[in-house]
């Protein structure tokens, strides 16, 4: 057996589909099943039933293919260990961040990785948080930038980004606009037009209006910043985000109240090489009187 054959195999368990493996890996489908076939006949046993939208695996796949992703683990940790000993920076980075992520310091240090490093190879997941984190416990992920309200896992490494409450946009010609505050009760009953659910926005949102037992049922959920920015601009409801992101044209007004949201930089335990490295750039990057 060839580890092309087993990564193919992993990604599709991974996947749940030939179909969607391929689009990842960037293989044909074809190749992908004549890989996965040539290996099963090798093994003497199918590791997929190939259904018509999905492959789940057999008995024998259910047991096979843990040991094979185990296999591919242990192979890339001898290549970045190897790499390491000779003081290179090579490998795979794993990054995930929050959807619709368009920060221009992440961006500005996701460039820059690239050109120092064209040795590593940089995966990226976009994800609501709490995905984000299960994916660092896994090890699934070796960073991530996530927006959260709580404590993380103590067995994760944080360095908080942006702490700081919820506010109001608003354009300025609205009611509120004049006003230096508004209650939670007021947002609750409000156009409310926020981030979808799972991010810390979203969290401090609706901690914010449970506090004074009110319920955060927004009219738009957005997955970007900028959407709900331009729709609270042309009128459509009143944009609830981190103070930092609501910019002119509109007016910012605070929440009384209002919980605050985080923006972390996270990484596990003692990562290798290439991910201090990704770590140590988008760290400065964030740090930046630009980055934001």
């Amino acid at each position: 057996m060839e580890l092309h054959q087993l990564r193919y195999a992993v990604e599709v368990h991974r996947r749940g589909s030939f179909t969607a493996a391929a689009a990842a890996l960037h293989v044909s489908q074809s190749g992908v099943s004549s890989q996965i076939a040539k290996l099963e006949k090798e093994l003497g046993t199918p590791l997929f039933d190939r259904g018509s939208r999905t492959a789940a695996p057999t008995t024998a796949g259910a047991s096979l293919l843990p040991l094979m992703a185990t296999v591919l683990t242990g192979v890339a940790q001898i290549e970045q260990a190897a790499g390491e000993l000779l003081g290179l920076v090579r490998g795979t980075v794993r990054v995930g961040t929050v959807i619709g992520c368009t920060i221009p310091g992440y961006l500005n240090a996701f460039a820059a990785f690239r050109s120092a490093y064209p040795g590593v190879t940089v995966s990226t997941r976009e994800g609501a948080s709490d995905r984000l984190i299960a994916g660092l416990r896994s090890g699934d992920l070796d960073l991530a930038l996530l927006a959260h309200t709580g404590e993380l896992p103590v067995e994760l490494s944080a360095t908080v980004l942006v702490d700081e409450p919820i506010a109001a946009g608003v354009p300025t010609d609205h009611p509120w606009a004049a006003r230096p505050s508004v209650s939670a009760a007021e947002i609750a009953a409000t156009e409310l037009l926020t981030l979808a659910a799972g991010t810390g926005v979203r969290s401090a949102l609706e901690q914010t209006c449970g506090a004074v037992g009110a319920e955060a049922a927004p009219a738009v959920e957005a997955h970007s910043p900028e959407t709900v920015l331009a729709l609270a601009e042309r009128g459509a409801g009143v944009a609830v985000l981190s103070r930092s992101m609501i910019t002119a044209p509109l007016t910012a007004v605070a929440i009384r109240g209002a919980r605050h949201a985080r923006l972390s930089l996270v990484s596990r335990a003692a990562p290798g090489n290439a991910a201090q490295a990704f770590i140590d750039l988008l760290g400065s990057e964030l740090r930046s009187p630009t980055a934001a």
